[in-house]
């Protein structure tokens, strides 16, 4: 697939997720297997872009793969310096969040409740694609609520103010996270426009993958919580993609391999403190299905030394073996 002059490696993309998609997660989803990485959001406020927190959500140079920076809110002169400053800070795509549906984000009428206000909207598409000279990319929802669903409308005007890709969530606002996702929207999405569109929202295996793929026509699918502590699903997606055929689960020896490189990356890029801290939800994650009754994890979360967390790694997967 192709968003502007870039081609990605393949038709898997790494979702943008608050405290989740940072540089070590999006290089590690980037080696096994997904075609391009988007950064957690960024506020478009500019008293914060020079925090730790956003210069941590920062795209970088050097890093590998295609550089696409989501950026949040709703005034379209702030969003445009804050694409802007992400292009000169090393960003080659913008991507516009306005499927976020958290209350801290919509009560700004930031995030997914912008979809209440398709004027707003549009200014805010135009200013953000005349401001850079990247591609700008957008990232929704069908809608606030079941009864009002204006997901297509939504995207022709994408399409008219210069969107070069659209990412659709299955679920509307009021869903957030709750019941299963829809693609009877994104397949509608997909007749109207001609613009790629990537699906999103529950695809949880590969299997479901070809599904989402052949039911929608979508061009590209986008996958966000189903890869926390599976990094490893995009590679088996796209070897059943490829081959019909399934690839075995990672041996343990792999999965130990993983979550410590993870960990360890997680120290290095935000020192010790503060990385173990972060490790302990993905831990969480790598874990929930082999430390069922929780014991191990409850214990590691008690952990406060980056060295004791990796110790503690090692000698659970001992046990384990």
């Amino acid at each position: 697939m192709q968003i502007g002059p870039y081609k990605l490696e393949n038709t898997l993309i790494v979702a943008p997720m608050a405290g989740v998609t940072d540089r070590p997660f999006r290089e590690l989803c980037l080696r096994h297997g997904a075609g391009m990485a988007v950064s957690e959001m960024m506020s478009s406020n500019p008293a914060m872009w020079h925090t730790a927190k956003s210069k941590n959500r920062m795209v970088h140079l050097d890093e590998k793969g295609i550089r696409s920076v989501q950026i949040a809110g709703a005034e379209p002169a702030l969003m445009a310096d804050a694409a802007r400053y992400c292009v000169e800070n090393g960003a080659q795509i913008i991507d516009i969040n306005m499927g976020c549906p958290v209350k801290k984000v919509n009560k700004k009428l930031a995030g997914s409740a912008l979809l209440t206000r398709p004027d707003i909207i549009e200014q805010i598409l135009k200013t953000v694609v005349k401001a850079v000279d990247v591609p700008v990319t957008l990232k929704t929802r069908t809608g606030w609520d079941t009864d009002n669903k204006n997901c297509v409308q939504i995207a022709k005007m994408a399409e008219d103010c210069g969107i070069q890709a659209l990412a659709l969530h299955g679920r509307t606002r009021a869903c957030m996270y709750k019941g299963e996702a829809e693609y009877d929207s994104i397949r509608a999405v997909k007749e109207a426009i001609s613009i790629p569109l990537i699906a999103n929202g529950d695809i949880d295996s590969p299997q479901k993958a070809k599904h989402v793929l052949d039911y929608t026509g979508a061009d590209a699918l986008m996958i966000g919580r189903p890869a926390q502590g599976r990094p490893w699903i995009f590679r088996e997606i796209q070897h059943y993609l490829a081959t019909g055929e399934e690839l075995a689960p990672p041996p343990m020896e792999e999965v130990q391999t993983i979550l410590l490189g993870h960990v360890q990356e997680l120290h290095q890029f935000y020192g010790e403190l503060k990385g173990l801290r972060i490790a302990r939800k993905h831990v969480g994650w790598y874990l929930k299905e082999h430390d069922q009754i929780g014991d191990f994890r409850q214990a590691f979360n008690a952990i406060e030394d980056a060295h004791e967390q990796i110790d503690a790694l090692q000698d659970y997967f001992e046990n384990v073996a």
